[in-house]
């Protein structure tokens, strides 16, 4: 059909104009938030709150109401003394593998990971016991102003929020007329430890760091202690209170030796401006940070239960990812407080768990968040490249799997911390920021000088085999065959190799970008001398590596990565590339999930809306958030239904499988990735009624969106950058365009090419 006969553009009356308004939407919506009639026991039940530096965790009945206190700086940072031994080499690595000497692997990469440090550590707990009996009635956390209010007998009111944008946290309660008790408590690093040693999740408690006891202070209507941590560094709580006739205000603040000579001094100070200023002021300035965070992007959907997991955790992820603070661990601002090591040390996981938690920022619109993350990965790059030349003994820029706030390795199974790819990985989120918002300053001082790095180690690394083709010596695919030598496999990985090949083809992407064409002949070149990647020759799904077939039910879907996130096998491309989505997904559902995490089912709702499997995708994302989600929204890890989904049971929480599904949901409702935008690409059939406001695209193009009754009926695009904005028609009939040059649009096929300029808004609907 003819562009003329498709696209009308003219002035539109104004009766047109209402009928085709965009949907008001007022988010997020009360019932989006957390409700509890019954009181939450435990820590991983709290009601969440975090501004990226501080965290705070609300619980108990009010007798006591407990805060869980956090700040993500908070670490222990003793090395680890077998990374600086002479056996500490890739060279010798390999030559154990050869040997088959497991023992000696285990020793020397997986055993200092069960040490108490280095870890990241707790900050405390504030105790506030009201006199009297006070039953609890019921506590709310909003996400719209990120508060949680508890409310006790006889209208005993309790409101708290961390500031959105200052180390302090606010406390109000009602009723001054009770007598108020407010504990400081400090976590237990001199206490007796009870337990010996060993392996395991959270095994160690938090006594076995050996610090000293805290100084413990306090004065007239305030409470603090300063807590000397390892090697010189330490930290300080202080709690202080004002009562007046008919309430209490209360401040808590965490300072360390970062900030200044005094933490405890300043901890004070932060408290004392606070409460200075007042509740409804600090509430004020709090709120309007959180008004603009809201106001980035807005989705509904039929389905209730995936739409309130996805503000729940767009609100975790405002709360946790900030521009200048700390990136995400595994547990976030919201380290276990229960006194031990937090799991896992709550340490950064760089083989699937940094990366899912930064999916949703890119089409979700929360940018800055992720440049936390980018901007952490840049700083401390030059950490990772010692380690690198330490270890590999290889030009180029690598990253240990498993770190510390710094950078540093901190072991744990051989295979997958001291991986190859595993910098890769990383990369792949610095392209993501480049595409999805077009910054030219971060290609040149950013994205590029990184992903050259990177692939100046895997040119590196990699060897040639007598076929001409580049292999690596050691190669492995998260988790598969967990710690065992056969998890070194003979061939390279599908999940190396989608990697390097990702690596090398997007360096050269990027460098001919850059107008640098000699560097982007060299990386096309190198990319040339990797093998394909291992199919199964009669389905064509893809296998763990050249002759070895995923063989059972497994947590980590990693010799997927090609289909997503990295998407260079696409639906887009043709039946061939269909052929091996369909055929990779159906053999996980074939395997079942009985060895699944949660963060399978978050990762399965990405992968099947690859595969424009609107049903699958759903399905995946509505049992993560009823089976393996606390009431606190947590991820849990493990089945917690009873109605076997998993054979995990455990309940130990990380945040990457929240982050995925709100991720998995956005990409049911736009995707960008092939250079094409694609409207609700993977939604259900039933899903007649949908929209979504402000998701982003790549090109830097800013989206809604509105469908109802199965159709499509308005879009609107802004063009944050300009330059060409490619559009997979969405509508069923002719549609009218407003905003644009009718010679600026051209459609060929199902196609349509808008060609913008820098914040220019346009509108295309159906009447």
């Amino acid at each position: 059909m003819r562009v003329s006969s498709l696209i009308k553009v003219s002035l539109l009356l104004f009766a047109a104009c209402l009928l085709n308004a965009p949907t008001t939407f007022s988010q997020p919506l009360p019932e989006h938030g957390l409700h509890y009639k019954t009181p939450a026991a435990v820590w991983d039940e709290a009601m969440p709150l975090g501004n990226g530096l501080l965290g705070a965790l609300v619980w108990g009945d009010g007798k006591p109401l407990r805060i869980s206190l956090d700040r993500t700086d908070l670490w222990d940072l003793r090395p680890v003394p077998e990374f600086r031994t002479e056996e500490y080499s890739y060279k010798l690595m390999r030559q154990w593998v050869k040997e088959g000497r497991i023992d000696d692997l285990h020793r020397l990469y997986d055993k200092p990971y069960h040490y108490p440090g280095p870890t990241k550590i707790p900050a405390g707990r504030i105790e506030i016991s009201l006199d009297g009996e006070n039953p609890f009635r019921s506590a709310d956390l909003d996400l719209k102003t990120a508060a949680v209010k508890m409310n006790l007998a006889d209208s005993l009111d309790t409101r708290v929020f961390v500031h959105a944008t200052k180390p302090v946290g606010m406390i109000l309660i009602g009723q001054a007329d009770k007598k108020i008790d407010i504990k400081l408590l400090a976590p237990p690093f001199a206490g007796k430890v009870t337990t010996t040693p060993g392996a395991g999740i959270s095994r160690n408690e938090l006594a076995m760091l050996e610090y000293d006891a805290p100084v413990k202070k306090s004065g007239e209507n305030w409470t603090g202690f300063y807590q000397q941590g390892w090697g010189g560094f330490g930290f300080a709580v202080a709690v202080q209170w004002r009562q007046s006739a008919d309430s209490t205000l209360a401040a808590w603040s965490i300072a360390t030796t970062a900030d200044s000579d005094d933490p405890l001094k300043t901890a004070r100070k932060n408290c004392a401006g606070a409460i200075e200023k007042g509740f409804e002021r600090m509430m004020a300035e709090h709120t309007k940070w959180w008004d603009e965070f809201w106001a980035k992007s807005e989705i509904r959907i039929p389905n209730k239960i995936i739409e309130r997991q996805w503000y729940l955790e767009t609100y975790k992820f405002g709360a946790a990812a900030r521009i200048d603070t700390p990136p995400i661990t595994l547990q976030g601002p919201w380290t276990a407080d229960n006194m031990k090591i937090p799991p896992w040390k709550g340490d950064y996981h760089h083989d699937l768990n940094t990366e899912l938690s930064y999916w949703p920022c890119y089409s979700g619109n929360h940018l800055e968040g992720g440049l936390g993350y980018l901007n952490w990965l840049w700083d401390t790059k030059e950490n990772a490249r010692a380690w690198t030349k330490r270890f590999f003994d290889k030009p180029g820029l690598n990253i240990p799997m498993t770190s510390d706030i710094n950078q540093e390795q901190i072991g744990g199974w051989h295979q997958y911390t001291h991986s190859s790819t595993t910098a890769a990985w990383l990369a792949h989120h610095f392209y993501l920021h480049w595409r999805y918002s077009m910054d030219q300053d971060f290609l040149r001082d950013r994205a590029y000088p990184f992903l050259k790095d990177i692939a100046v180690f895997l040119e590196a690394v990699t060897e040639k085999g007598p076929d001409g083709k580049r292999t690596l010596p050691l190669s492995s695919s998260p988790e598969i065959n967990d710690d065992r030598i056969d998890a070194w496999f003979p061939t390279i990985t599908n999940y190396d190799l989608s990697l390097i090949r990702w690596e090398f083809q997007t360096t050269a992407e990027l460098a001919e970008e850059l107008g640098k064409k000699k560097e982007a002949a060299h990386w096309r070149k190198v990319l040339g001398e990797m093998p394909e990647l291992a199919l199964d020759t009669n389905t064509k799904k893809l296998l763990v590596a050249k002759g070895y077939p995923l063989k059972s039910s497994h947590r980590h879907f990693s010799h997927l990565m090609a289909i997503h996130p990295l998407g260079t096998i696409r639906w887009e491309n043709g039946e061939e590339n269909r052929r091996i989505i369909r055929a990779s997904l159906d053999d996980l559902e074939k395997l079942g999930s009985s060895a699944w995490c949660g963060y399978s089912f978050s990762w399965l709702g990405n992968l099947a809306a690859r595969a424009r499997d609107g049903e699958r995708a759903e399905k995946a994302l509505q049992i993560f958030a009823e089976a393996f989600c606390l009431r606190s929204s947590f991820h849990c890890n493990g089945d917690q239904s009873g109605k076997g989904y998993s054979n995990f049971r455990y309940r130990p929480f990380t945040l990457e499988g929240n982050f995925a599904s709100a991720a998995g949901v956005q990409e049911m409702l736009i995707q960008s990735y092939s250079g094409t935008i694609k409207l609700f690409p993977a939604i259900p059939e039933a899903w007649k009624d949908a929209a979504f406001k402000t998701l982003r695209a790549e090109g830097a193009f800013l989206v809604s969106a509105e469908r109802k009754a199965g159709k499509v009926v308005r879009v609107e695009i802004t063009a944050e950058k300009g330059g060409i904005c490619n559009l997979e028609n969405p509508f069923d009939a002719d549609f009218k365009i407003k905003g644009i040059d009718p010679a600026n649009v051209k459609q060929k096929g199902n196609q349509i090419s808008l060609s913008t300029s820098i914040g220019q808004k346009i509108t295309l609907f159906q009447d």
